[in-house]
């Protein structure tokens, strides 16, 4: 048969056998190799569909812990700043509580040295007082030219040792008043006695 009178509208036995040939390939592919590899597309799918799933849990997770870091570190920052401020607290509170027991200690100090004073001031006054007596008795005796009667002017005597003791800031003044006084009654005495002599 001339290749001129053949028709390639007409299949001829090669192109059924090349027909039948891709038939059984397409239904061996169909039977055996379209499951194995449906079968490996489903599980790279489902793979990877785990995979993603895992990612975007482990993303969740690190934003959630990336939360919770920046929560703890505001926490940690407040408690700082609360253990700072407590700190502040405490110390103003020695410091006060410093000043406050020192004030007192000096009050107590200042007040233990004025009873010191005035007891020491006391006494001074009570020694001069009884000092005062004698140097009264004796400018006394001095002046009349004879022994003075102690009993007899113990009140005069007296007067002038109480206005001593009454002014305990100015014992001095007081005194000079005191032994000006004693000394003029003293002289007085000492006319009137020299008078009944004469």
């Amino acid at each position: 048969m001339l290749i001129g009178d053949s028709n390639f509208l007409i299949p001829n036995g090669t192109f059924i056998v090349e027909l039948v040939a891709f038939l059984i390939v397409l239904a061996f592919i169909g039977k055996y190799v379209l499951p194995y590899l449906k079968k490996s597309l489903d599980e790279r799918a489902d793979l990877i569909s785990r995979q993603l799933a895992a990612a975007e849990e482990a993303r969740a997770e690190a934003s959630a812990a990336d939360d919770e870091r920046r929560r703890a570190l505001e926490e940690a920052r407040h408690q700082a700043r609360e253990i700072v401020a407590q700190a502040n607290r405490t110390a103003e509170q020695v410091r006060n509580d410093a000043q406050s027991k020192g004030q007192a200690e000096f009050e107590r100090i200042v007040s233990s040295a004025d009873a010191e004073v005035s007891l020491a001031r006391q006494r001074a006054v009570e020694e001069a007082a009884g000092r005062l007596g004698e140097m009264v008795m004796d400018v006394v005796e001095r002046v009349i030219g004879r022994e003075v009667d102690e009993g007899a002017h113990r009140d005069l005597i007296s007067q002038a040792v109480d206005a001593l003791k009454s002014d305990t800031t100015g014992s001095g003044a007081g005194a000079g008043a005191g032994a000006g006084a004693g000394t003029g009654a003293g002289a007085g005495t000492g006319a009137g006695a020299g008078g009944g002599r004469q």
